[in-house]
């Protein structure tokens, strides 16, 4: 598993997958390839599909500006190593083909080059099962805040440092303003609305959902968030996380170490399976976060690392089979109200088992393996694509 430094990043919304993706491999591109007069970008299957409602185009022409970029749509090539291909041209002054790459958007702001995703090579953790690392915690006498700080650069505290305010910042600017959501759905932003009703009835569930209603809006609007494990799922992580601070009290100390607990299991599930929804559906993105969340809720509230998987078990196991069918290509419906519902599920996946001693018939791997393997033989209209589910059948009341 690589560091969690490349799970957890600060950028724009609305997509990790189809913004902050081509973002990072237009860049690169553009770099290595400095006397080009113009350049060319091919956008396949997902990343085609709905592109536009995620702002690919945008965000790559932004990046190779000031030269000029011609962007292809190409949504009935799907590539056989994933979903959101994309191929980058140099151009010279005749429009002949100088360079080319080929390069795939592989979740949570992440890029890969076919055969790389995942290599070993790139790790830094000597175990990558949930059933390895809880065997070695409990054969050392140690916790899994210890296990990833020994794995983990002599910095990491300070980086996760840098990702909680970011989420922090997420959520006070995404309170702070009434906006419509940019796009044709004009929709509302009803972050702040929540957030008086808590002003007066002062209910936890309140705050969580003012919370992770917060920083989602803010990712559908393009704005600074932190993947968590994607910008998709940017609210839920931070809705529970900051609920849980200023409704128990909890030190940053904590959430820094809760964050690292949140890491982990995001860790795990990219690893063993995918965290990118034009892959296996938003099973992999807001499941996810909801799985990372429920853990670290089950660290803060004192419970044993069998209390910890069972919590991320439950709350991966019971999004199982969700779609991605985002409306017009927007991360907004049903994106943004699906964060604050698993932000809360998150904090009940962890009481719940926090109501047994921890043990618990299926594990966190299997899990882990059956959504991956859901997620394969989900058809591609519910992945990313806009063309199946709510985003087939919805229209404007």
């Amino acid at each position: 598993m690589d560091t969690l430094k490349e799970l957890f990043k600060i950028g724009s919304g609305p997509s990790s997958s189809h913004t902050m993706g081509p973002q990072r491999a237009a860049e690169r591109f553009k770099n290595e390839n400095p006397d080009a007069e113009s350049f060319r970008a091919i956008l396949y299957g997902s990343l085609a599909a709905t592109g536009k409602g995620h702002l690919t185009d945008y965000i790559i022409e932004k990046t190779i500006a000031p030269k000029k970029v011609e962007i292809v749509w190409e949504e009935d090539i799907i590539k056989d190593f994933h979903p959101n291909g994309m191929k980058f041209e140099a151009l010279d002054k005749d429009k002949n083909v100088t360079a080319e790459w080929t390069v795939y958007s592989v979740g949570g702001g992440t890029i890969a080059e076919e055969g790389q995703r995942n290599s070993k090579s790139n790790s830094i953790y000597h175990l990558d099962t949930m059933d390895e690392i809880v065997k070695w915690c409990k054969e050392n006498n140690k916790t899994l805040v210890d296990f990833v700080l020994e794995c983990e650069p002599k910095d990491i505290k300070d980086y996760i440092k840098t990702i909680k305010d970011a989420m922090r910042k997420s959520i006070d600017d995404g309170l702070s303003t009434d906006e419509i959501i940019p796009g044709k759905l004009l929709l509302k932003r009803r972050a702040s609305t929540f957030y008086n009703a808590y002003k007066k009835d002062k209910s936890f569930s309140t705050l969580v959902y003012a919370y992770a209603l917060a920083a989602s809006e803010q990712n559908a609007s393009g704005n600074i968030i932190v993947t968590a494990p994607t910008c998709g799922s940017a609210g839920v992580i931070p809705g529970i996380f900051f609920a849980m601070q200023d409704f128990y009290n909890y030190d940053d100390e904590k959430i820094i170490e809760a964050l690292l607990v949140a890491g982990i299991i995001g860790n795990i599930i990219k690893t063993n399976a995918s965290i990118s929804g034009a892959e296996v559906g938003c099973q992999g993105e807001v499941g996810a976060a909801c799985s990372m969340a429920a853990a670290a809720v089950a660290y803060l509230k004192g419970g044993t690392i069998d209390h910890i998987e069972y919590a991320a078990e439950i709350a991966l196991e019971h999004h199982l089979g969700m779609t991605c069918d985002p409306v017009y290509g927007y991360v907004q419906i049903p994106c943004i109200e699906r964060n604050a519902m698993a932000a809360q599920r998150a904090y009940d996946a962890a009481n719940y088992a926090l109501l047994t001693d921890g043990s618990h018939s299926v594990s966190l791997d299997q899990v882990v393996e059956t959504m991956k393997e859901t997620g394969i033989d989900m058809m591609d209209k519910y992945k990313e694509t806009a063309k199946g589910g709510l985003a087939k059948h919805f229209f404007s009341c």
